[in-house]
């Protein structure tokens, strides 16, 4: 089966999908891999059906209105159990807090040095020691707990923020940080492995 993937626009305001989810639509598109786009408050069984993988995009740092919104979310993930997700910013925050995770606040923006612990998506542990230059915008994150993920970047300051998660038995992945702007081969990578 080919792949089609859906690119999950969570934005509250329209034209935050320019900044937030017209950039993976573009990654997507210049590789010649089939998607949709759809707004997660439209998603229906019917289009989760013709979808192999899905992509939840991240939102600005104002609008956090999908949390209020985590019951149709575990729809989603209820009717999309086998098939590769990741979640970038937004979107990891909204896996976590599905999964039963606790959501905190730190702010983080800018450009920052991280370090893969193992390879993740792409990202090699190898590569000069690991560290990679990632941007973030996020005034919240996840404290996902190790019995149920994996944990593959953790930020370098003392609160050692999850940045990088995958879930120890479904093909689920989150980066806190956003792909689309540094790691374009990462999305390429999931789609291609996850």
């Amino acid at each position: 089966m080919d792949e089609n993937v859906l690119v999950l626009n969570v934005c509250k305001e329209r034209l935050h999908g320019l900044e937030f989810v017209r950039p993976v639509e573009e990654i997507l598109r210049q590789s010649k891999l089939d998607h949709e786009t759809c707004h997660y408050k439209q998603l229906t069984e019917r289009i989760l059906n013709r979808c192999t993988h899905m992509i939840i995009c991240g939102t600005s740092l104002r609008d956090n209105h999908f949390i209020e919104d985590v019951d149709k979310f575990r729809w989603l993930f209820d009717n999309f159990p086998d098939k590769p997700v990741l979640g970038i910013c937004a979107g990891m925050q909204i896996i976590g807090v599905t999964f039963g995770e606790k959501l905190k606040k730190n702010q983080e923006i800018g450009y920052y040095h991280e370090k893969v612990s193992e390879d993740f998506l792409g990202l090699e542990k190898d590569f000069d020691e690991g560290e990679y230059e990632v941007w973030h915008l996020h005034n919240s994150y996840v404290d996902f707990s190790e019995n149920a993920w994996k944990i593959f970047m953790r930020s370098s300051d003392a609160v050692h923020i999850p940045q990088a998660v995958k879930h120890k038995e479904k093909k689920i992945y989150g980066v806190l940080f956003h792909p689309e702007v540094r790691q374009k081969e990462m999305i390429l990578e999931f789609v291609k492995n996850g």
